[in-house]
């Protein structure tokens, strides 16, 4: 056999079609803004991000169950340090359920097929959520018992 009884390759192409899906459609992007009014614009998007995590269930629990943690603190006698501290608490608490819910959204819109990465994503912001909860709770136990129990 020579090199001259190669056979030729098959020339193959291959097209790629776009499925539309429904995160298709491009989202026009705001202005951007700068100086002073850059502070206020910054000031809508926390407010609009504050709305958007109202929407969440959970959000709105943990909400009910700070007003709840707050208003015993109160009804103890709770000194202003240990409420500070659990106000604190619970502003972190809803920074890293907004983080989580940032989270669900990206991986929603990017992979909105079901993927083993997406998954971790999603259970890791969670297990961060998860472990606010927990701080607040240990110290509003720590707080709380002595007083009520004393």
């Amino acid at each position: 056999m020579t090199m001259n009884s190669v056979l030729p390759l098959e020339e193959k192409r291959v097209t790629v079609e776009t499925v539309p899906t429904v995160h298709a459609v491009a989202e026009e992007a705001p202005a951007k803004v700068v100086g002073i009014r850059h502070l206020f614009a910054a000031f809508g998007y926390s407010l609009a991000g504050a709305m958007r995590l109202l929407q969440e269930t959970a959000f709105r629990h943990e909400l009910l169950l700070a007003l709840v943690v707050l208003g015993s603190f109160a009804y103890a006698g709770a000194s202003m340090a240990a409420c500070m501290v659990q106000i604190v608490l619970i502003l972190a608490l809803f920074s890293f359920e907004a983080i989580n819910t940032a989270i669900e959204e990206i991986v929603d819109r990017v992979s909105p097929e079901w993927s083993k990465t997406g998954r971790h994503a999603k259970d890791l912001g969670s297990f961060a959520v998860l472990c606010m909860l927990a701080a607040n709770a240990l110290h509003a136990l720590f707080v709380l018992f002595p007083l009520l129990h004393g």
